[in-house]
């Protein structure tokens, strides 16, 4: 089972900066997209930013827009996530998905960052 790990979160002040890291652990297939999602507390887990390798297709969603920006390197199946301006609301745990058969339909998932900003 491919696994993604997750890194770089952390306990923040609001207007503060981080950069999450996903890496491949013991995978041996290409990601045709990978993505961002969060689940906040007490939340469902929601889309934040996702990335279509081939198309070069960028989007997030609307809350992070101008303040979020995603990458990362298709060959070495890497996404990360550079968070700027950070939000009390953008509390949550970050979890990095990829995309193996069909771009967008996320077949692994890592294990989560916890990122915390307070205000």
């Amino acid at each position: 089972q491919a696994q993604f790990i997750e890194s770089g979160g952390g306990f923040v002040t609001a207007g503060d900066s981080l950069r999450l890291s996903c890496v491949p652990f013991e995978t041996n297939f290409k990601t045709l997209s990978m993505g961002w999602f969060r689940r906040p507390p007490g939340g469902d887990r929601e889309f934040v930013a996702g990335i279509i390798w081939r198309a070069g297709m960028i989007d997030y969603t609307d809350d992070v827009k101008g303040r979020f920006t995603i990458s990362g390197d298709s060959a070495k199946n890497q996404t990360f996530l550079q968070m700027n301006s950070l939000k009390p609301e953008d509390t949550a745990v970050y979890y990095c998905a990829a995309a193996r058969d069909r771009p967008l339909m996320w077949d692994f998932w890592g294990q989560g960052t916890q990122v915390v900003v307070s205000s």
